[in-house]
Parts: C-alpha cells; sequence; structure tokens
C-alpha cells in the first residue's frame, strides 16, 4: 500500500469490456506526476507507463516490475537486429597500471551519441577492470580447448569416485560451467547494481533505448604482466660497480698528462669557446640533457645549438644502445580514443622504474605514442622483429609469383622481392613509422633519444586497436519493403 502513489487514492478504478481489446483495468484519470515518476525511475516510454500503472493499481513497485518484465519480452525481439554502431571506449585505473579497451554495439549513430549509451558502456569498461579473471564476453567465447581440459581435470578428482557413476557427469558438467561464467563478463554481478548480472543490465538497457545493444569485445592490460623481472644481489652488484669505477679512474689518471701535453699544443693554436649560461639553458630545455653535456656538446660544436644538438644526439643513441638489455619493468599503460568515440587505442610503455614512469616527459611519450598507432591504420606490430617467420615467407612467396618478375634475371629477383617484403612488413611497424611530433625521425629514434634523456631503456611492449563496427557485416534492407511488412503484421 506504501508504495501505491497517493495521487491514485483519489481515483476510483473500474473494469471495463472491450468488443476488441476484451477486459482491461482502467482509471478514470492518470495523473501525470505519477507517470513521470515512473518514467523518471525506469526511463520507458510515457504511455508504456501509463499502461503499466493501469495494470498495477497504481504500485509503483509492481509497474516497475511489470515494464522489466515487458521490457525483457522486447529486447530478445531486439537481440537478432544488427548492431554495428555504438562506442569504443576505455578505463585506465588510478595509477596507468590497468586499463581496458571495450567496444560496445547499438543500432544507430543517434543512440550511440546519447549519455545513456555512453555512461552504459564506460561502466562496462570499468566493469571489466573490477573483475580479474574475466577473459571474455560470454559463456559461448570460451576455449573449447580450456573447456575440455578443466572437464578432464575435475573429472579425475578424488572426491567424484566416490560419487554414483550416473551422477558423475552432471556434477563435472556443473563444476565446468562454473569456472566459465566465472570468466565471462556477462555473467557477473553488475558493479552499478550487485542485485543484477551485466547481461541483465545490458537486456534493460535494450528495452529502454530501444535498440539491440551488445558487448562485443574487449581487451585489458595489467603493466608488467608476464615480464620477467630481473632479482639480482645487490651487493654485488655494487662491487662490480665500484671495481669499475676503479679501473676507469686509472685509466684516466695514466691518460691525463697525455692529453693536456696535447692541450698545450694546441693552446696556441685554437682559443677556448666560452659558453654563455643562457646558450646551455636553451640546450638543456630542447634535448632534456644534463648542464655539464650540454656545455660540452656547445663547445665543441662553437656555440651551434644545431650542430650541438646533433652532437648530443649521436651521444644519446650509443648510451641507449646500453641500456636496451636492461629489464623494463614498470611504465604505464595509456589510451587515445579518438574524437567519435569509433577508434581506440590501449598501449603499454615499459621503464625500469615508478620514479620515471610518472615523470611528465615519459607520461607525454606514452601517450603520443598512443595517438601514432591510432594514426597509422596499417600498424598490427610494435617492431619487425615480432613478426612470424611463416607469414614472411608466405608474403615471399606470394611476391615470387608476381608477372611483372617473368623479366627480371633470375639472380636478381630474391633481392627485390626481399625489398619488397621488407617495406610491407615496416609498414606494419610500429618503431618503423614517421613519427606523428616529428615525421623527419622514426619512432624507434624517438624511443631511442628518450632512454638518452631519460636513463632508463625504454620498451613499447604491447598495443591494441579497436576500429568500431570493423568486420561487422551490416544488413543492407529496403525501407519501405520494411514498412510494407510492418503495416501488413
Amino acid at each position: 500500500i506504501n508504495s501505491i502513489s497517493p495521487a491514485f487514492r483519489s481515483y476510483s478504478s473500474r473494469t471495463v469490456r472491450s468488443p476488441r481489446m476484451g477486459n482491461m483495468r482502467v482509471f478514470a484519470d492518470i495523473p501525470a506526476s505519477a507517470v513521470k515518476s515512473l518514467r523518471d525511475k525506469t526511463g520507458v516510454g510515457m504511455m508504456q507507463c501509463k499502461k503499466a500503472l493501469a495494470e498495477s493499481d497504481g504500485d509503483l513497485a509492481k509497474a516497475e516490475e511489470y515494464l522489466r518484465n515487458k521490457g525483457i519480452a522486447g529486447a530478445q525481439k531486439k537481440a537478432g537486429r544488427v548492431a554495428a554502431e555504438g562506442a569504443v571506449v576505455s578505463y585506465i585505473h588510478a595509477g596507468s597500471r590497468l586499463g581496458v579497451l571495450l567496444e560496445v554495439n547499438c543500432e544507430t549513430d543517434f543512440v550511440a551519441r546519447g549519455d545513456a549509451f555512453k555512461e552504459l558502456a564506460e561502466s562496462f569498461a570499468m566493469q571489466v577492470a573490477a573483475n580479474p579473471d574475466v577473459e571474455y564476453v560470454n559463456v559461448d567465447d570460451a576455449d573449447p580447448a580450456f573447456v575440455a581440459k578443466e572437464t578432464e581435470v575435475i573429472k579425475n578428482m578424488e572426491d567424484l569416485k566416490t560419487k554414483p557413476e550416473n551422477i558423475r557427469d552432471q556434477i563435472t558438467a556443473g563444476r565446468v560451467a562454473k569456472l566459465v561464467k566465472e570468466k565471462a563478463l556477462l555473467e557477473q554481478a553488475y558493479i552499478m547494481d550487485p542485485t543484477k548480472t551485466v547481461n541483465q543490465a545490458v537486456v534493460e538497457a535494450v528495452s529502454k533505448l530501444g535498440e539491440n545493444i551488445k558487448i562485443r569485445r574487449f581487451q585489458k592490460f595489467v603493466l608488467g604482466e608476464g615480464v620477467e623481472k630481473k632479482v639480482g644481489d645487490l651487493a654485488k652488484e655494487v662491487e662490480e660497480q665500484t671495481a669499475a669505477m676503479k679501473a676507469e679512474a686509472e685509466k684516466k689518471k695514466e691518460e691525463e698528462p697525455k692529453v693536456e701535453a696535447k692541450v698545450e699544443e694546441k693552446n696556441d693554436d685554437k682559443p677556448k669557446v666560452a659558453v654563455s649560461p643562457k646558450m646551455v639553458k636553451e640546450l638543456r630545455d630542447k634535448t632534456g640533457a644534463g648542464m655539464m653535456d650540454c656545455k660540452k656538446a656547445l663547445a665543441a660544436s662553437n656555440n651551434n645549438l644545431q650542430e650541438a644538438e646533433d652532437f648530443l644526439r649521436k651521444k644519446g643513441i650509443a648510451g641507449a644502445a646500453k641500456k636496451a638489455g636492461r629489464t623494463a619493468a614498470e611504465g604505464l599503460v595509456v589510451e587515445y580514443i579518438h574524437p567519435g568515440s569509433r577508434m581506440g587505442v590501449l598501449l603499454e610503455l615499459n621503464c625500469e622504474t615508478d620514479f620515471v614512469a610518472r615523470g611528465e616527459k615519459f607520461t607525454e611519450l606514452a601517450n603520443n605514442l598512443a595517438m601514432q598507432v591510432a594514426a597509422n591504420p596499417d600498424v598490427e606490430y610494435v617492431s619487425v622483429e615480432e613478426i612470424d617467420p611463416e607469414v614472411r615467407e608466405r608474403e615471399f612467396q606470394i611476391e615470387m609469383g608476381r608477372e611483372d618478375l617473368a623479366s627480371k634475371p633470375e639472380n636478381i629477383r630474391s633481392q627485390i622481392v626481399q625489398g619488397r617484403v621488407d617495406k610491407i612488413f615496416n609498414e606494419r611497424a610500429l618503431l618503423e613509422q614517421d613519427y606523428i611530433m616529428d615525421p623527419s625521425i622514426k619512432v624507434g629514434q624517438v624511443i631511442k633519444e628518450a632512454v638518452a634523456t631519460i636513463g632508463e631503456n625504454i620498451v613499447v611492449r604491447r598495443f591494441m586497436k579497436f576500429k568500431l563496427g570493423e568486420g561487422i557485416e551490416k544488413k543492407e534492407e529496403n525501407f519501405a519493403e520494411e514498412v510494407a511488412a510492418q503495416m501488413g503484421s
């Protein structure tokens, strides 16, 4: 009784008989305030709310339940319709150590641009982050090999041997189904309302928004997962470094007299270059190199800023090569969502320490690289070394069979084909692309310069790119025929 809208208590109800519609409960006058209250709570259309309140004798809770039941029926009808529009969204957890990229589809761009759909999609991305065991969207996506393996393991468990043989298969199937559900996103308790599953949230959204909605796919990156961190003996490492420094100091001591003699000889011929603090600061701001390195570069380049920058770049690359073998398991997981949410990128960039990962320069580099992936539609790999040899060989054979090679001398065909294949795969490797912030250098070169500037090994570990609706076959329909069919039904 308490849930019945007070406005209804002043109105009498009656049952009427209609020759077309049979018995139907109606109200003399349904207050607009009650309809609005139900609409605000459910998001359902005005006439549907009015009908639900009439059928529920003004009980708001029952009316809501009525609409939910009807909504589920409506959602099931919409489930077969093609959903190729929607949004690609992301969620980056605080600290940028966990990131999610997710695609949710609907039928029209109009719905995709609505706040309700956007909020729903973003909540699903957050849901993936909140459930560490989730690996796929629904139970049908489970790897058959995983299901077969788990079935075999459970079948041979000790506790099943004591069970009657005729129910062992049922128990096994139930346990396997539980494991599969734990990894399926749609089976999880919805973070925005734990009383329902994610699947129920989707079904209710279908009813509310009036279009088929599907969570199509997602990708989750956890920073450093799978990277084997080097566990070293700190005392031994310090001892080795101290010994190396001692040896270096002894070597320098031996060379000093020779250097001094050479300097004295040259002093009369070449005057010492005076370097101003202002120029040192300008070069530091431009390159991020240390003060003494900048001073040395300017002196060696006769105060020419461009030559000094080139000098540091060459020295930096040499330093970067030494750092390339060091383990990089810290860093950031970053995202880039292109305006319109029709394309998104998730990228993991690694460095050696959390201190560097939190720095402005490293963060800027990571964000630029995510944007770089979005800007290069053909990019599939981080580097050419990642490409499967079988894929390379297949491409090589395709190129070898091209007609334009038939007229070429046999001894140079392989060279021509190798050049073509290298070009094809260089176009697909991120590190081989022209850097969007400075097209005069490659992405790989930018990484090396960042290693020199920041002083740690930096590695682009992986990335994932989603393009909205790619691979979905859109249904082409004759609108006039569709209207005619609906009128006929």
